[in-house]
């Protein structure tokens, strides 16, 4: 962890909006031009190394204004420290791809995509990785119905698999029985 006394160290040349200490792990809050800086910034600096990513997550704020925060979980082997970055974002702002920095953001940046549909400025590989190509919808999304939009089925008459509307039963909706079995 960076200490406070040490983080003041950098305050100068990292373009954060908001410093947190929370349960003694430094977390820092960027704007989304902020961070490709700061991730050059805190890799490439002797003295703090942040040479690991080791994740990169989405959460969904359904009701806020910035709807999006992308979270960036750094690690110093060197130092033995953690750095959190968060970039809060709206439904219709990109963040840059920090791939050109480090490879393995990736993976994790189209999981986001797919999951919660925040889209990355040049990516090198945009596109689903967890759900289907066809699939209409972001599942990680907190407006998104939790039984889907559509079904598969494999329909045995016209032996293939069929893509149908979701249909619930009423008294399944309304759960008026007791049980359903």
């Amino acid at each position: 962890m960076l200490t406070t006394k040490r983080f003041n160290n950098f305050k100068d040349i990292i373009p954060f909006l908001i410093h947190q200490n929370i349960k003694e792990e430094d977390v820092l809050i960027l704007s989304s031009s902020g961070l490709l800086p700061t991730l050059n910034i805190v890799k490439h600096h002797v003295g703090l190394q942040l040479t690991l990513l080791t994740c990169i997550s989405g959460v969904d704020f359904l009701t806020k204004k910035y709807r999006f925060c992308i979270v960036y979980d750094l690690l110093s082997i060197t130092f033995n420290s953690r750095l959190r970055l968060k970039v809060i974002i709206n439904e219709v702002t990109s963040v840059s791809t920090a791939s050109s920095i480090f490879i393995n953001s990736n993976w994790w940046e189209r999981e986001i995509w797919d999951l919660y549909g925040v889209y990355f400025d040049n990516h090198p590989d945009l596109r689903r990785i967890l759900t289907d190509y066809g699939f209409e919808g972001h599942p990680l999304r907190k407006d998104f119905p939790l039984s889907g939009f559509v079904e598969t089925n494999y329909d045995e008459s016209k032996k293939r698999v069929v893509v149908k509307p979701v249909e619930f039963s009423q008294e399944f909706r309304l759960f008026t029985q007791e049980t359903p079995w």
